[in-house]
């Protein structure tokens, strides 16, 4: 726990926690699809493969007006609203093969996700896609600029701590942070041990029972789901290898899908 320790105290206080908490940062999916979905295997096939068919107008240029990010703790941020062609494309990435998902309109709209902050209503497009009776919705705001962590990440990884590929979700009640993490094909899995303080949570990932002797070089990753002591609330969600903020489902260092 030393090295949770160090992290947790480094970031407490801190102006990277200042502008952490000051900032737009999701931690859910950037998407959120139609109530329902799928109706059926291929539709869900289309949607994992990023295959998607445009059969009508998009509204045209991004609104010149700022949109808003609401916390439902209070409190707001100014922010770019991106345009529905690029809030599409970042949509419909797959090449074209097979079965779509047909998307036939777009009206610019809210949705609400976890942040940095606690939950936020944000600008969002809700496309319009044939056969379901709600849009599919996917944020229509960039996040704010990642701070500058205060301390430095594990020079390299061990049995003893591995990094964190990156956050899937946090339950509705903020008790239960559910995390993919890194293990090989010669161990008993992944592992997460947690440091709570006022300030932040710290996850260390750590891999179970390493066999020794020959084993294949592969990484794999798999769920962990780790219970708190208190909700999350504000409280920032830290990776222990590399000191920085557990980005969501994304390769621990780098910026998260829903962070671009």
């Amino acid at each position: 726990m030393e090295r949770a320790r160090q992290v947790s105290d480094a970031w407490a206080g801190s102006e990277a926690a200042r502008i952490w908490r000051e900032g737009y940062f999701p931690l859910d999916d950037p998407v959120q699809l139609p109530e329902g979905a799928f109706r059926n295997q291929a539709d869900k096939r289309a949607y994992e493969a990023q295959n998607f068919e445009l059969r009508g107008p998009l509204p045209g240029a991004p609104p010149k007006r700022k949109g808003e990010v609401r916390w439902r703790s209070g409190g707001s941020l100014p922010v770019a609203v991106s345009s529905a062609r690029a809030a599409y494309e970042k949509l419909a990435q797959g090449g074209d093969v097979g079965h779509s998902l047909v998307v036939t309109g777009a009206r610019l709209g809210r949705m609400t996700l976890s942040t940095g902050r606690g939950p936020a209503s944000v600008p969002a497009w809700h496309f319009t896609v044939a056969g379901y009776d709600t849009p599919l919705r996917r944020v229509a705001v960039g996040p704010s600029k990642l701070p500058r962590p205060p301390v430095k990440p594990v020079a390299e990884a061990s049995d003893a701590l591995y990094p964190l590929y990156g956050l899937t979700s946090v339950s509705r009640d903020g008790r239960t942070v559910t995390l993919r993490a890194h293990h090989g094909s010669c161990d008993e899995g992944p592992a997460v041990d947690v440091l709570e303080s006022g300030d932040n949570v710290v996850f260390s990932g750590w891999i179970r029972d390493r066999a020794e002797g020959m084993c294949t070089d592969d990484l794999r990753m798999k769920k962990v789901t780790v219970k708190l002591d208190r909700p999350v609330g504000d409280r920032l969600l830290l990776d222990a290898f590399t000191g920085r903020p557990v980005p969501h489902d994304a390769a621990a260092g780098f910026p998260a899908p829903s962070w671009s």
